[in-house]
């Protein structure tokens, strides 16, 4: 069993580099399966979900190779197979980016239904018309999807509206596009800046894709992509939860490594809570003074508030004076996480996607299970804060998305540290 410890009640001061994004990762990772020759990518973070994207990628043939922590070299032209394995597959969300990008180069791709962190149903429907949209067929059986071009034929462009605004779907189909024939738009779609990073990706390899970070998105097919370099951008995620960690225990953090911008919806939200936010170039810093005031929050889309930091500002809103409110518009059955800060005393009731916080500053330690990635962040977050000694089972959850969290936190003179048994 792995826990983390952490003896709360003292402020953070420092800085903190914010590795690349996760997400971003999610599906540039897969997309190198398109690239005709040698890629490097940089900024890459040193995670488990990333440590299991490379093992797919090797599974189905690719050679992936460290040049460095955070650069890694990835060969895809000898590939053997075009299905995900199940046993690997079923453990994360971003197994569906390999059907798009396995259908542009091979006309079939198989992969199990998404795995990952559990906080409600995650189809893909929206994924599987677009692909039909532009000419294939699809099956689910026994929860793995199956996809084929029909013998003789090529994927081709297609104008495909979303249902709903999806960034999963947006970018599955723009790796499934780059190679058609003709001309694929994407309307309604997501506008995070990890869509506009893969379609940087896309671009810097060959690919012609325009209106990322729009509502509409152009794929014009090409030949081939060729292999280069691409850096990722920062992760907005990670950023979040270290200025979070900041607001909660007090003191005074330089988050670097960000691009400022990417923030500014979780920015705006620290300001109403009385957290001092100052913006650089590159970098943010937050100050904190313990002294905080609740708010209401409404989880969005991109640029709205992002459902992936919620659970970390609703860790805040357990500490904040005041009755706060939480909409989780995103998701169903994400808070599940108050759940188990309730074992450090704080009160909130949630019922659906609303959730009601009466925040109270004195909070105790506690044992506590994550039961997501997020949810984990949140726990450690009001742990930070909190006098006492707390506990934090499940941590391979937290460390599907946070490279070194124990380190980067242990260095702006938090006490935490891991246990394993």
């Amino acid at each position: 069993m792995e826990k983390y410890i952490i003896n709360g009640g003292k402020e953070l001061f420092g800085e903190v580099t914010i590795s690349g994004a996760k997400n971003a990762a999610a599906s540039i990772l897969p997309g190198t399966l398109l690239v005709d020759g040698i890629i490097r990518i940089s900024n890459v973070p040193d995670i488990h979900d990333v440590q299991l994207t490379l093992r797919i990628l090797e599974a189905l043939g690719a050679a992936c190779r460290y040049i460095h922590r955070s650069v890694v070299e990835i060969d895809c032209r000898k590939l053997k197979s075009h299905e995900v394995p199940v046993q690997l597959g079923v453990q994360m969300r971003a197994s569906h980016f390999f059907l798009g990008a396995m259908l542009a180069r091979s006309g079939e791709a198989g992969s199990p239904l998404p795995g990952g962190c559990d906080f409600g149903t995650r189809p893909i429907d929206q994924h599987l018309k677009g692909f039909e949209a532009m000419g294939a067929s699809v099956s689910v059986q026994n929860d793995c999807v199956r996809i084929r071009v029909p013998e003789g034929k090529k994927l081709h462009g297609a104008d495909i509206r979303f249902d709903l605004v999806t960034v999963g779907a947006t970018m599955n189909l723009m790796l499934a596009a780059v190679l058609a024939e003709g001309v694929t738009v994407l309307r309604n779609a997501a506008k995070e800046p990890h869509v506009a990073d893969l379609a940087g990706f896309l671009n810097a390899m060959g690919a012609d894709v325009s209106g990322a970070g729009t509502d509409t998105v152009t794929i014009r097919g090409v030949k081939a992509l060729h292999g280069g370099e691409y850096s990722l951008i920062p992760d907005q995620i990670e950023a979040g939860t270290y200025m979070a960690a900041a607001a909660a225990a007090g003191g005074s953090v330089k988050i670097c490594n960000v691009i400022p911008p990417h923030l500014s919806c979780i920015t705006a939200v620290l300001k109403k809570m009385n957290v001092q936010v100052t913006e650089g170039s590159d970098f943010v810093q937050v100050t904190g003074d313990g002294r905080l005031k609740g708010t209401d929050i409404e989880t969005a889309p991109y640029p709205g508030f992002p459902t992936d930091m919620q659970p970390q500002i609703g860790a805040l809103l357990c500490l904040a004076d005041g009755t706060s409110s939480i909409h989780e518009a995103v998701w169903a059955d994400r808070f599940r996480y108050l759940e188990e800060l309730k074992r450090m005393g704080a009160s909130s009731e949630a019922e659906g996607q609303h959730a009601l916080i009466h925040g109270k500053p004195g909070l105790h330690g506690a044992e506590m299970t994550a039961c997501d990635l997020r949810a984990g962040a949140a726990m450690i977050i009001a742990s930070l804060a909190t006098q006492g000694k707390s506990e934090i089972r499940n941590i391979q959850l937290i460390e599907r998305g946070y490279q070194d969290i124990t380190g980067k936190l242990s260095g702006l003179g938090a006490d935490i540290h891991c246990e394993r048994q």
